[in-house]
């Protein structure tokens, strides 16, 4: 099934031209001219990937993002103008998975969603170290790459996509350091900038949920000027 796109931005001609091209593309596409209805739409019928504006209307992209991540781990691209590098930074930080700066080629944001898209497959697929079936259990750590799921003592724990790629990338091995490059490189690919700042705020943010469910979650260590492991059990 061809994937669906949301497109959330209040200027309807970026809306018009990009729906056109994404569609010439194969892909289905929603349009939503403001955060607010984006929420509604996205809630009860969510799509593959979204595509956010930061300033909109009614509901500006980083309250939708946070709204979304409450319910959600599609994933999410910020479209954001070059004087907001603080905007950038933030949405990766609450959760998004790319963000492209305006103005912006649309082969080349066509580039970023299919990459994206395929990121979202491979974490369902089975991954290195993980025996046949796509799962990879280490000790209380369950996570199922086939699909997306994770649960810590049996309980589920919802993870963006880059979260995911995170965490498999410390729970494949366990008590090995990865530094912050190495872990962009696994959350990101190897072509997409991020800072190190930003890792230290999506391990934040994993944390944070998986002691929602387990308030003792220790797993992922931090070796100050190194990075992180996820501690053997």
């Amino acid at each position: 099934m061809p994937a669906t796109i949301a497109l959330v931005d209040d200027d309807r001609n970026i809306l018009t031209s990009v729906s056109m091209t994404l569609e010439q593309e194969g892909f289905h596409v929603r349009t939503y001219t403001d955060g607010e209805s984006a929420l509604q739409g996205l809630l009860a019928k969510p799509a593959d990937l979204a595509v956010l504006d930061i300033k909109m209307p009614r509901m500006d992209g980083m309250e939708l993002l946070q709204r979304l991540r409450q319910r959600t781990a599609m994933p999410v691209v910020f479209l954001t103008s070059k004087d907001e590098e603080v905007d950038e930074l933030m949405g990766l930080r609450l959760g998004a998975d790319d963000y492209i700066t305006k103005p912006f080629s649309q082969r080349l944001l066509l580039e970023r969603i299919r990459a994206l898209l395929r990121r979202n497959e491979a974490s369902r697929s089975e991954g290195a170290g993980s025996p046949p079936g796509g799962v990879l259990a280490r000790g209380d750590m369950v996570l199922d790459e086939t699909k997306h799921t994770c649960t810590w003592k049996g309980h589920p724990v919802q993870l963006t996509v880059t979260e995911f790629l995170l965490v498999k990338a410390l729970v494949v091995r366990p008590g090995m350091v990865k530094n912050r490059d190495q872990l962009i490189d696994a959350a990101y690919g190897e072509n997409i900038y991020v800072d190190d700042r930003t890792i230290d705020s999506h391990v934040k943010r994993v944390r944070k949920k998986f002691r929602q469910v387990d308030p003792d979650f220790a797993q992922f260590e931090t070796l100050y000027g190194i990075g992180y492991r996820y501690k053997e059990q």
